[in-house]
């Protein structure tokens, strides 16, 4: 019997060590743990007598073809291991305007490969007085904040351009930027406008921002951190005051905008809700004074009394760390209809009425505190949400043309157009990018210039200018 069980478990133990090493051959080359020597490998990669770079560990191949190049349908030319074949049409041609994915495959091993090709921008650069630029390519759009008291009208932007094009008013040339200007690109023949909007905070305006903490220097919150710090550095009139100061009956009779940016936790704190602070604020709002709310303090329009009681954001959520994550797509916002409101001036948008405001790729923590409109709080439409708090909502999230899904930025007018509450409240309202969870560094976040610009067109707005 003993003898039995033996060499049935010498049967079974060498099937299961043969399963075994098959499994781990076939995981030597999956993208757990890529052989930079895999019979599955793409050897060669070419676009247009480009050659790809190919990195073998990673499974990724790059291709960067020269401005103007059309890459919505291409032939590649790809060279494979001897006795490889992959599920690549090359038959067909490929539109790479998103990255392409396939499979190499050489017997039982197989290799899967990401594609992402990349078209140089016609501009590598745009500056002002050392002043970069925020350069989208989709919508053809220049974009950039100089400092307080800039003197727009007699500026010569240094410009930076890919081999082979040209540009009109060139590099160097004296130009009045107060009102929006034309650039014209050319390369091989054909020409592409791109619009260049430069602005300055307005002046002589007193910004307070409010926060939880004693002294500027004291917050610690860094997303908190990077919008004060932004506010400093492009309103001279800026301040900081703390809620403790504002219990104690700071005097806020000369300040023009009051901001609140809280992004520390989804309550918020008990000071905000004492009666001395609430009564203070309402007062400061009553005699001419401007609210903006954006992140978790959106909720704040509802002690204050912008809105009925029981009528602020109704949908409030996000992750801490060493939480967060990184999605693949890109968050933007929706102001389909409010096009010319003000604090949209100069955004660059990837389609009319829409902008974005956080990169694909980049770590979040998609701090929310918005309005979910058809299920909850019986709104059912923008329409219904408009009745009920007496607000304006001017945007929603990308995919939501009609502004009937969410509200994400909304005003409230106190008895004057110039004087309003401004609560701005989606989580791609994010001013600063934390280290993910491994400690690894966020990529930057190419649309941080639409976070700045709809702040300071906000502000702007608020104090009626």
């Amino acid at each position: 019997m003993k003898n039995f069980i033996y060499k049935n478990w010498t049967k079974w133990s060498l099937i299961l060590a043969l399963i075994f090493m098959v499994s781990a051959c076939e995981d030597n080359f999956d993208n757990n743990g890529l052989d930079v020597d895999s019979p599955s490998n793409v050897t060669s990669f070419e676009i247009n007598g480009v050659t790809a770079t190919i990195d073998q560990k990673t499974a990724t191949i790059a291709v960067t073809l020269p401005y103007g190049t059309d890459i919505t349908a291409v032939n590649p030319e790809i060279i494979l291991q001897e006795g490889a074949t992959s599920n690549l049409n090359l038959n067909t041609a490929i539109n790479f305007t998103n990255p392409v994915k396939f499979r190499v495959i050489n017997g039982n091993l197989y290799k899967d490969y990401t594609v992402n090709v990349t078209v140089l921008s016609p501009i590598k650069s745009f500056k002002i007085n050392n002043v970069a630029a925020t350069i989208n390519d989709v919508s053809k759009t220049i974009t950039m904040t100089l400092p307080e008291n800039t003197n727009l009208t007699g500026l010569q932007p240094v410009i930076e351009l890919t081999q082979g094009v040209s540009i009109s008013p060139a590099s160097g040339t004296t130009i009045d930027f107060s009102n929006t200007v034309t650039f014209v690109i050319t390369a091989n023949g054909k020409s592409v406008n791109y619009t260049a909007n430069v602005g300055v905070p307005n002046s002589g305006l007193t910004v307070a921002f409010l926060g939880t903490a004693a002294t500027r220097a004291a917050i610690t919150n860094m997303d908190e951190i990077t919008a004060v710090n932004w506010l400093f550095d492009n309103f001279t009139g800026a301040r900081y005051i703390s809620f403790d100061s504002v219990l104690n009956g700071a005097d806020l009779s000369n300040v023009d905008v009051i901001w609140w940016h809280f992004d520390s936790a989804t309550n918020l704190p008990a000071v905000a809700y004492n009666p001395a602070v609430t009564t203070a604020l309402k007062n400061f709002r009553t005699n001419g004074g401007n609210l903006l709310l954006t992140s978790f303090a959106s909720q704040y329009v509802d002690a204050l009394g912008i809105v009925p009681s029981g009528k602020g954001p109704n949908n409030v959520f996000g992750d801490f760390l060493p939480a967060g994550w990184v999605d693949g797509n890109s968050w933007g916002m929706s102001f389909r209809g409010h096009e010319s409101h003000p604090i949209f001036n100069g955004l660059t948008t990837y389609e009319t009425g829409k902008a974005y405001l956080l990169q694909s790729g980049t770590y979040r923590l998609n701090h929310t505190a918005w309005w979910f409109v058809p299920e909850w709080g019986g709104y059912v439409n923008g329409a219904g949400w408009r009745d009920q708090t007496a607000g304006t909502n001017l945007a929603s999230e990308g995919w939501d043309d009609n502004l009937d899904g969410r509200v994400t930025i909304a005003e409230w007018p106190n008895n004057n157009a110039n004087k309003n509450a401004i609560v701005i409240s989606m989580g791609a309202y994010d001013w600063y990018n934390e280290d993910n969870s491994n400690g690894v560094p966020s990529q930057a976040n190419e649309f941080i210039g639409n976070i700045k610009l709809l702040t300071q067109n906000s502000i702007n707005y608020l104090a009626g200018n």
